[in-house]
């Protein structure tokens, strides 16, 4: 399959890509000048950085800026953060993004999974809808259920085996691909910063609403080689009633230096998690008891399988060659009592049982390959830096929806009769790209990018039934396109160690499987429908001003066309799933860190830091879709004030922090509809603020105890209002939890 489309790339899609073949050949060209010229190169210096955390960062700040290159990456130029998680002060036992990310500006959350097993988030003004705006990936390549066709991210890792997160915004797409939103990267524990033959990691959790936690690792190295495996297992009750979960996730690697020049790794991971979804309430409820639940029948299974392998060839000390071949292998399942809040899920008087419930079953089978060389050469007296890599993707969907379910309440998967949509999505990608830091002066440099994407999607199957009882088949569509992306970055250095970076880059979200295929009974496709595409603008000031202040300052417009989404028609009662119309977000994202700073006495055992990151979001529609009139209005999901900050005070081996979080009010839906309707699916989403405090004790002998308090104040709050899954209606975020967590390292 594979060589075939590569075939058929080099076949047909030629004509298309002579600006980046240009760019390559420029690349290859410098590429062996510099394999030939010895003389030039012998002094040069290639740093080939291994997934190992920098030690000697801003003292004890779990934020960091990505270096300018990094393996076979270059961050030059590009809005970036680094969260290292071994030092970050806060939740990270239930993933707790809002703790977690707390330093990263402009990051809005979705706050409605007790078990912290789906993650949403977004920037800018994009959904947080399981952080689809966002290329998300684990180790480098990605684990969303399909990138390109249905790109919603169901299997998370745990926090406790992630080893840093990397997120790069604007410019991330013409390294990574789609999305508009930018790349988060979960980069694991591996293994690497251990120098013996054996170490044993072990925390134990406990929290409120029977919250347990065991994480239990081992790894080491062994001459050439180093191995980290993994087992975290988490369950609870969760802070809503019927909102119980449980999750088993297991990862090992092994890396194997092959000789001074090659390394090779493999990695496995699995997943299973299983949780009882609450379902939505209306306002009224809410304001009553946001604890309450109306549904008990509602479940959510999801089974995720990660395996890579990574070839690592220093070709010689100024090049190296990074090749990745990853898959995922995954299972999502639901089943429950879908229909609106209004409508009670109670015992038929007539059958002496409950309604069926609703079925819905994917199964994902996508494998990929991602090659890259980078290489560094003499111009003009100065070292620059260029990158060059191909990336093949095939993906498959298997898509069982609206199927009937049992009456039972406990999770099952049986259904009583043929799924009335039984599909089968593909999809296929080959993409080029190319990045060159290309220096003016020791101080100033260019970041000039070019992708270019061939993009594969399909769908066959049966859609349905008529009433007579006949399928529905639809015959094979076939939707493939092709198209160059490019971008440029700047950036200067201060002699005081800042820098002031700038960078403009196209980006695209592509269309969705279930833009490919709508229900034939109320929706149809436009034959027009093209990818959204979007524009970032970043220009920005950060960096270190000697060892008390880190900061980064920045101002963004993202430019979002060809939203996709439905409109209705006055000549028809079928709505029409096209390019509705184009949206603006602008404004700024701001960090400032302040510490640690020592006491008045000089002590180097008793210091304080303080940190600050607000963003300022204004995000409109700049014209009117074509169903409403939105010229003007504010976009859903875009707080336009997100404010984080906290302090951390330390005596010796104890410290303490205290967090706050505010998010501003914004709309639930296009039109801007601020009073709630009845059934809470939409209407204004309130502002809020909220509290969480932390603390941890080391002991001798590496042993160590954590506890904090999320929602200290126990406020009432939500995040999101929900017209399907996992509502439908308003979701409440949790109220007033703690935990207490016991951890040893031998």
């Amino acid at each position: 399959m594979l060589l075939f489309l590569i075939v058929d790339f080099i076949k047909n899609k030629i004509k298309h890509i002579s600006i980046l073949v240009a760019f390559l050949l420029v690349s290859f060209k410098l590429f062996s000048q510099n394999q030939t010229k010895t003389n030039d190169t012998s002094n040069l210096k290639i740093e080939i950085l291994e997934n190992i955390i920098i030690s000697e960062t801003l003292n004890k700040s779990d934020f960091q800026f990505m270096p300018k290159v990094e393996g076979a990456t270059i961050y030059a130029g590009k809005k970036t953060a680094l969260i290292v998680m071994d030092k970050v002060q806060g939740n990270v036992v239930n993933n707790s993004m809002r703790q977690i990310l707390s330093k990263v500006a402009g990051i809005h959350i979705w706050e409605s999974d007790p078990s912290g097993i789906q993650i949403g988030i977004a920037t800018r003004g994009l959904s947080p809808n399981r952080s689809w705006d966002f290329n998300v990936r684990q180790n480098g390549y990605d684990i969303s259920a399909d990138p390109y066709g249905y790109p919603e991210a169901y299997y998370n890792p745990p926090m406790q085996g992630v080893q840093k997160i990397e997120i790069i915004r604007g410019q991330g797409a013409l390294q990574y691909g789609p999305q508009i939103g930018g790349m988060i990267n979960y980069v694991l524990k591996n293994g690497s910063n251990i120098n013996r033959p054996l170490e044993y990691e072990t925390q134990q959790t406990f929290g409120s609403k029977g919250l347990v936690n065991m994480y239990n690792a081992i790894g080491g190295k062994q001459k050439k080689t180093n191995y980290y495996i993994f087992h975290n297992y988490r369950k609870g009750e969760g802070w809503r009633n019927n909102s119980q979960f449980s999750s088993n996730t297991f990862f090992s690697s092994i890396t194997r230096n092959i000789n001074s020049k090659i390394s090779l790794s493999g990695e496995f991971l699995i997943s299973h998690s299983l949780s009882q979804q609450p379902g939505g309430l209306t306002d009224s409820l809410f304001l009553v008891n946001p604890q309450k639940s109306l549904r008990n029948r509602n479940w959510f299974d999801i089974k995720w399988i990660t395996p890579a392998v990574t070839l690592i060839y220093n070709i010689n000390n100024t090049t190296q060659w990074n090749t990745k071949i990853f898959g995922v292998i995954g299972k999502r399942n639901s089943v429950g009592f879908m229909q609106s809040i209004l409508i009670n899920d109670s015992i038929n008087s007539s059958s002496e049982s409950y309604n069926n419930r609703l079925l819905n079953a994917d199964e994902y089978n996508n494998w990929g390959l991602e090659s890259k060389i980078i290489s560094k050469y003499k111009l003009l007296s100065c070292l620059n830096t260029v990158v060059s890599g191909i990336r093949i993707f095939n993906g498959q969907t298997e898509r069982n929806a609206n199927g009937k379910g049992t009456t039972e309440t406990e999770y099952d998967m049986f259904a009583l009769a043929p799924y009335p949509q039984a599909l089968i999505f593909n999809s296929n990608n080959i993409a080029l790209f190319t990045e060159n830091i290309i220096h003016l002066s020791p101080r100033i440099f260019l970041v000039p990018a070019v992708r270019f994407e061939f993009i594969g999607g399909s769908a066959l199957g049966r859609n349905g039934f008529t009433q007579a009882g006949n399928e529905i088949i639809i015959e094979k569509i076939n939707n493939r396109r092709s198209f160059v992306l490019g971008g440029v970055g700047m950036e200067y250095s201060f002699k005081n160690k800042t820098e002031l970076y700038l960078n403009a880059a196209q980006s695209y979200r592509p269309i969705q499987f279930t833009n490919l295929l709508a229900p034939t009974s109320t929706d149809s496709i436009d034959i027009n429908l093209a990818d959204a595409v979007g524009t970032n603008w970043d220009i920005g000031y950060r960096g270190r001003l000697e060892n008390w202040l880190q900061f980064d300052i920045s101002g963004f417009i993202l430019n979002y066309n060809n939203r996709i989404g439905a409109i209705s028609q006055s000549t028809n009662t079928y709505k029409l799933i096209t390019n509705v119309g184009n949206s603006m977000s602008k404004g700024i994202e701001s960090y400032v860190e302040i510490g640690p700073v020592n006491s008045l006495k000089n002590d180097k055992n008793i210091w304080y830091k303080l940190f600050v990151s607000y963003s300022f979001t204004q995000a409109t529609y700049l014209k009117n879709h074509k169903d409403a009139l939105t010229k003007g209005k504010k976009v859903e999901n875009a707080p336009r004030n997100i404010i984080r900050t906290g302090i951390t005070f330390n005596y010796k081996s104890i410290v303490f922090t205290t967090q706050y979080n505010f998010v501003d009010q914004c709309y639930s839906d296009a039109n801007n509809t601020i009073n709630p309707t009845a059934n809470g699916q939409t209407g204004l989403i309130p502002s809020y603020q909220l509290i969480d405090c932390y603390s941890a004790i080391k002991f001798k002998n590496n042993f160590e105890i954590k506890w904090g308090i999320n929602n200290i104040f126990n406020s009432k709050y939500f995040t999101r209002r929900s017209s399907s899954y996992p509502g439908p209606g308003l979701l409440p975020g949790d109220g007033r939890t703690f935990f207490i967590t016991i951890g040893i390292k031998s």
